[in-house]
């Protein structure tokens, strides 16, 4: 299921509780996915409703209009791959609009293998959960640019392209295979910031002093909750109101404030925006671990080992003396949308 409310907008922390909450009452196995989707698994509650899973879907939708003005498209599979794929954006499952087409509605795959490959045959290698944009440009520059190719393509050619884990996961999702379940009550595997621009910005130089902050402050919240993040996603809004979304795997897990800098500044850097009027920048660190059991390399590079001691000092000092003790000579005050007073 994802969630929009009438007006487009994404709903808020409150009312995403309580949709959540709405899930709860048809099954207690419910997977959040914040900000503005989530994983249900109905299996058990169709015998004790009485009702199929697109008439389920069909009373949320109802219920979820009712109580929040919040509408929801749902897709309804055999497993959660191919249910996030029919709950997709229209132009992210076929790479076009449709004639009828639109958000606010229930997608159902069929469970036949045939009906699922028919489903998968001719969308983008964009379409396929998992395949992020640079994958998707490495898949299509060996001309394996719809599903349907990879899916057609050797387990051999697609790990030889992408890697022997990365490849074979490729290959099992091309032919709508997803061995994952959903996980009920499952901790938060993301945290977000969000930074508003007192007026549409032009300036690059003030966007990257906004990413700046935003990492420094995931950073901080990484570290003081003993997590790490292994994916670093960018949302940037303009002023028309349209939104740019691009994420990318960190080289290792990490709550490490350069690390996540130098991500941020790489994904703005890659969108090669010109001129572009942004009302805000957002940034969420996904895939979050516990930081005790995650892997780090090590290094001989002093000044690494110098400026972990640096951070490590610094949040000592947040703790004693609160979260504005010590903070980035560009931080950008997040009320007011100007540099801290001290910064350089």
């Amino acid at each position: 299921m994802r969630f929009h409310s009438v007006a487009g907008a994404e709903p808020g922390a409150d009312i995403y509780e309580g949709l959540l909450g709405l899930l709860t009452e048809l099954t207690p196995v419910v997977e959040a996915l914040p900000p503005d989707a989530a994983l249900a698994d109905v299996r058990g509650a169709l015998r004790y409703f009485g009702r199929d899973a697109a008439e389920l879907a069909a009373l949320l939708r109802v219920r979820a209009l009712a109580r929040y003005g919040v509408d929801c498209t749902v897709g309804v599979a055999v497993n959660p791959l191919l249910a996030r794929m029919a709950a997709a954006h229209p132009r992210q499952r076929t790479g076009r609009f449709r004639a009828g087409d639109r958000a606010g509605a229930v997608h159902t795959v069929p469970g036949d293998p045939a009906e699922v490959a028919a489903f998968l045959a001719h969308q983008p290698a964009a379409a396929l959960y998992g395949v992020g944009p640079a994958t998707a440009r490495t898949l299509c520059a060996y001309g394996l640019d719809s599903v349907d190719r990879i899916a057609a393509a050797p387990l051999s050619t697609l790990q030889r392209i992408l890697g022997a884990a990365a490849g074979r996961r490729v290959h099992e999702r091309a032919h709508g295979i997803d061995p994952g379940a959903v996980v009920p009550n499952a901790p938060a595997r993301s945290l977000g910031a969000e930074h508003r621009f007192a007026h549409d910005e032009l300036d690059p130089d003030r966007r990257r002093r906004a990413l700046l902050t935003l990492a420094d402050e995931l950073g901080v919240r990484l570290r003081t909750g003993g997590q790490v993040a292994r994916t670093l996603t960018l949302t940037v809004r303009y002023a028309d109101r349209s939104v740019t979304t691009r994420g990318r795997a960190l080289p290792e897990p990490t709550a490490h404030t350069p690390r996540l800098v130098a991500a941020a500044y790489a994904l703005h850097e890659a969108l090669g925006l010109e001129r572009a009027r942004v009302r805000s920048v957002a940034l969420r660190a996904e895939g979050l671990a516990d930081a005790g059991s995650a892997a780090h390399q090590l290094t001989f590079d002093p000044a690494d080992d110098k400026a972990r001691r640096i951070e490590a000092a610094a949040d000592r000092a947040r703790a004693r003396f609160g979260a504005g003790a010590i903070r980035p000579a560009a931080f950008l005050d997040a009320a007011w949308g100007r540099p801290f007073p001290d910064a350089a």
